[in-house]
């Protein structure tokens, strides 16, 4: 069992992580724009934006993100170092591969059943990412992630999956994978992972939550995996109202050591158009930000009947025990 776990900063104790949101990003952004029209992203401006939003959310009693932003969502450690310097909060890094369909064109044609063939070479870039560091940056990823969307596994999100599940049986990396609750495509995830012998208890379900169908998510959590209510704030997948009730079910039933909470929101995202983004994004989900669990969820929670204890398990326990 791990006793640290690698951060923007270096190892922590994992003792030290204190309350943990579980699913984040710094930023999202697609790096092929951004290179070719940078006056769409203003360095300094974002950089200082996200310093005073962390600053914010660690006022706010938060210790910890997991910073899930991986290829094919614009991870570029060097901005998150900037940021992390000037704020002090533990921000994991992660690694893994971000697609709703096909494979990234360069691994396209490499690897098992492509044209030029091979062995898969996801895997051995996953684990440099986690045992030597991401490109020259010094800063070692910390959990894996991929997606499995409505569509089932795709063959690029199958490879990609599967090199998650390698990569994890390499290291024990944990995972966290983004799904359609819709669609309850947790229950493909899962069935893969197992396959590949994947333990599952250092598994979380991405959004999840979006979803207020108790059996399927009692289903995730009694196949040993953690339950991801990971979307507070977008009221367009799931309100807070019915997360909150869902959530306090969950716990009287018994399932608080299965759940981990954030919002999946971004310091920057790139997906909405408008020089103030904050405004742009406020339009359509005004709650949608770092402070909504610390100030207005786990008030609510306690207020439908969960307990100290299960919070506690939610927002430290449970965070522990997956990166532990």
């Amino acid at each position: 069992m791990a006793t640290q776990v690698e951060t923007v900063r270096g190892a922590v104790n994992v003792d030290q992580l204190g309350k943990v949101l579980m699913h984040e990003h710094v930023f999202i952004v697609d790096p092929d724009v951004m290179q070719n029209y940078p006056q769409l992203f203003d360095e300094e401006v974002r950089i200082a934006d996200a310093i005073e939003k962390l600053t914010a959310a660690k006022a706010a009693g938060i210790d910890t993100i997991l910073d899930l932003t991986v290829v094919g969502l614009g991870r570029y450690l060097p901005w998150v170092q900037r940021v992390n310097e000037a704020v002090d909060i533990n921000i994991i890094a992660a690694t893994g591969m971000y697609s709703f369909g096909d494979i990234s064109k360069t691994f396209e044609h490499r690897g098992p059943g492509t044209l030029f063939g091979g062995p898969e070479p996801l895997i051995d870039l996953f684990i440099k990412d986690i045992r030597e560091g991401i490109a020259d940056t010094g800063v070692k990823a910390a959990a894996l992630k991929c997606v499995v969307e409505k569509s089932g596994l795709t063959p690029g999100q199958t490879r990609i999956a599967t090199a998650v599940a390698e990569t994890h049986n390499a290291t024990g990396a944990p995972i966290t994978v983004h799904t359609n609750s819709r669609h309850q495509t947790g229950r493909i995830a899962l069935e893969h992972f197992e396959k590949h012998k994947v333990d599952l208890t250092k598994v979380v379900i991405g959004h999840a939550g979006d979803t207020n169908d108790l059996d399927y998510l009692k289903w995730i959590a009694d196949k040993g995996a953690t339950i991801g209510c990971d979307r507070f704030g977008l009221d367009g997948f799931n309100t807070t109202a019915d997360r909150i009730a869902t959530i306090a079910t969950l716990c009287k039933q018994g399932y608080a050591d299965r759940i981990v909470l954030a919002h999946d929101v971004s310091c920057f995202i790139d997906y909405f158009p408008g020089k103030e983004w904050n405004a742009s994004s406020e339009s359509f989900a005004p709650n949608w930000n770092l402070l909504h669990i610390p100030n207005d969820v786990v008030p609510g929670l306690r207020e439908a009947g969960v307990s100290e204890a299960q919070l506690d398990d939610m927002l430290i326990n449970n965070p522990r025990r997956y990166f532990s």
